[in-house]
Formats: C-alpha cells, sequence, structure tokens
C-alpha cells in the first residue's frame, strides 16, 4: 500500500535514553522516547511501543525458520496526554511543534536472558519498535536496537579448576612404522577474558623420523541447529609456535602465553545457537593430519580477580611442579638413522604457518651430501 504523505509525520523517530550507553543486561531498566514533528496536521488513532528479543536460526526457506523468544514487553502510549482529540475520536497532532512519548521497562533478570549475537546462519537480536496507526492507513514503524551482554565471572569456582590433557598418534610410511608422537598440556584455568594471558604447560615428544612442529590457538566454534540438523563453523583466531622437534628429542613448554584477543563472551543458555571456545595445541606432521589436543576455554566479562579457590591455589602449586620436573636427556643412540645427516634422506622443513588452517602438509624430502660429526659428549649427573 502506498502511503500518502497528506497524514505523515515530518519527523517519527525512537530514541533512548542514554544513547552512549553500549549495552544492558539482565535487570536494567531501559527507556526512551518516540520524537513526532509534522508539516501539516495529522490525525492519529494510537502509538504502540514494543520491546522483543529473540534468537533466530535460518533454514533454507524462510518458514524453517526457527525462533526462540527472550524478551516481549507491549506499551500503549497515552497520547491524550499531549494531543486533543477531534470529534472522530482521532488524536490530533499539530504543525510545526515537537513532541515526546516517554516510555520505559524493566529487561527481565539475570539468566533469563541471552547474550546479542551475529552470526552467519543465526542471531540474538533486541529491538524496540515504535508503531504509529493512522485512520485508514498503513502503521508507520520505526525501530531502535539495543544491545544485551549478560554478566559471565570467570572467577566462579567452576572456572578456576584446571584443564589437562594427553594424546598420543603412532605414525606409519608405506605401511610400515614409523613411531609416533605425544602431547601432553595443562592450563590452571578455564575462565578468560579479553587481555588476559594463558599459560600453557606442555610436552611434546617426537619418536618418528620427521621434524614436527608444536603449535598452540584459541579457537572459536559456533554451531547453529534447526529441524534436528546442526551447521558447526570453526575459526581460528590466534597461534604460537614452538620450536621444530627432531627425531628422538621433545620439548617443553613452561608458562608459554598466548593472549585471549577481544571476542565476544561464551553463549550461554541458547538451545538453538552456541558460541564456544577452546585452546587447540596441536603437532604439525609432514606427511600426515595433525596430532590435536584440546582444552576448553570459556571467554567471560568480568576478569580474573587474582585470589582463587583453595582448589584453584592447590592445582596452580601441582601444575607449577609438574612444569617443574627436568626430563632426562635423550639418549644419542636412539636418533633414527634417517635424521642422521648422513643417512640416506632428510627431511625437509618447510614454514607451515604460510596458510590460514595449516592445511600444506609438506613431507618432501631433500638429499644431503655426505657430513660426519664427532659423537656427542657422554651424559653425567651432579651430586650422584
Amino acid at each position: 500500500m502506498v502511503l500518502s504523505s497528506a497524514n505523515k509525520p515530518q519527523v517519527f523517530r525512537l530514541l533512548l535514553s542514554d544513547p552512549a550507553r553500549t549495552f544492558y543486561s539482565g535487570g536494567d531498566k531501559l527507556s526512551g522516547f518516540v520524537e513526532l514533528e509534522a508539516a501539516t496536521p495529522c490525525k492519529l488513532t494510537g502509538l504502540k511501543v514494543t520491546a522483543v528479543g529473540c534468537a533466530r536460526v535460518l533454514g533454507r526457506h524462510r518458514s524453517r525458520n526457527r525462533e526462540v523468544e527472550y524478551l516481549k514487553y507491549e506499551e500503549e502510549v497515552r497520547l491524550e496526554e499531549a494531543l486533543s482529540r477531534d470529534s472522530d475520536g482521532c488524536f490530533l497532532l499539530p504543525a510545526h511543534k515537537s513532541f515526546s512519548f516517554r516510555f520505559g521497562f524493566e529487561l527481565p533478570p539475570a539468566g533469563c536472558l541471552v547474550s546479542s549475537f551475529r552470526g552467519k546462519f543465526g542471531s540474538v537480536r533486541y529491538y524496540i519498535r515504535a508503531e504509529l496507526q493512522r485512520p485508514s492507513q498503513q502503521a508507520l514503524q520505526c525501530e531502535q536496537e539495543f544491545e544485551v551482554e549478560e554478566p559471565l565471572d570467570v572467577n566462579r569456582e567452576d572456572l578456576l579448576a584446571p584443564a589437562a590433557a594427553s594424546k598420543q598418534k603412532k605414525l606409519t610410511c608405506m605401511f610400515i612404522p614409523d613411531g609416533q608422537v605425544s602431547i601432553s598440556a595443562r592450563i590452571d584455568r578455564t575462565g578468560f577474558c579479553h587481555g588476559e594471558d594463558i599459560n600453557i604447560n606442555a610436552k611434546f615428544e617426537n619418536t618418528c623420523s620427521r621434524i614436527v612442529v608444536p603449535k598452540a590457538a584459541i579457537i572459536a566454534r559456533t554451531s547453529f541447529t534447526i529441524d534436528g540438523r546442526k551447521k558447526v563453523l570453526q575459526q581460528k583466531l590466534t597461534t604460537v609456535r614452538g620450536n621444530p622437534i627432531i627425531s628422538g628429542m621433545c620439548d617443553m613448554w613452561q608458562g608459554r602465553t598466548i593472549r585471549v584477543p577481544k571476542l565476544k563472551p561464551t553463549l550461554l543458555g541458547c538451545d538453538i545457537i552456541k558460541v564456544e571456545y577452546a585452546l587447540l595445541i596441536y603437532l604439525h606432521i609432514p606427511g600426515s593430519e595433525k596430532l590435536t589436543l584440546e582444552l576448553p576455554l570459556v571467554i567471560g566479562t568480568i576478569p580474573f580477580s587474582g585470589v582463587g579457590s583453595r582448589t584453584s591455589s592447590m592445582s596452580s602449586q601441582a601444575s607449577s611442579s609438574w612444569s617443574s620436573i627436568p626430563s632426562a636427556p635423550p639418549s644419542y643412540s636412539n636418533i633414527h638413522r634417517d635424521l642422521m645427516m648422513n643417512g640416506p634422506r632428510t627431511p625437509l622443513l618447510q614454514d607451515y604457518d604460510g596458510t590460514e588452517d595449516d592445511d600444506d602438509e609438506g613431507g618432501l624430502f631433500m638429499r644431503a651430501s655426505v657430513v660426519y660429526y664427532p659423537p656427542p659428549p657422554a651424559y653425567s649427573e651432579e651430586g650422584q
């Protein structure tokens, strides 16, 4: 329907009382006003303000979209307090005079809302809509979106608990056993905020004939669920890289750090959209799939206070002792012949950070000239 300009306000907009505020949380009061001004007199029948908040996942067709509602508020604004009525009972909006009609409400308590989010296949969106009703004409609408961020305190006892895991992988070359690689890793807690450093204690062992490269990355995993099917998107956010590890050697990370970039908090409480984070620790292996290990992360809004629980303190001490245990030196006799420079082939180490997802497996070999090395010095322990 084509709107007639004869009965249309020149100004119709919705403004929040605190436009500089970046977000709201459960239990906060939200207020604003609808501003009206007409170039020529207008007739109105009502003004309604609606606040809506819902999560939506997009299906292949609009009719298959899935929604979950978190906020629904309606208010009929009292126009009679500022405008007079005509003989037909309509409100008269005079020309060249500005009117502001206030509204306000309180958001549901903490725990009832889900933080705002926008993704490729869905979103969690909150907005206020003003609907201006006119006689015998289509209603006019205007909207104002606002952000919701539910507080997530990383000082919770469950988020102060450490996380640890280990994993190993046996390798083959042309169906011939080629040793194995392994990872053991630990972090002191799982809850972090923007700008905090994650201290990684890890041990990498390599007994295969190849040169492997240890790395760690923070990853975000977003899942959208509709009609019992799930679409998962994974993104690597920031990475750190260790030194290459040759055959028969191991490497220790003692408090190696990776900084948390500016991220949206972990999305909790939504059944159809999830935003989760993890610390991915892995070994890049030429000619084979990576050995990966994941430790859970929760990104919060209230940073670590530095005062943990007794359990967290004890776990930190255990982590410190775990990472400080010296390992015995490697035996030179156990180094695989293929790693000797006078062997028939030497692995060619490439820069595996050249691609976004480290999909370039490499695994190339080059011939090397014969080089002779003196035997290693004898190993002895002092104090015995």
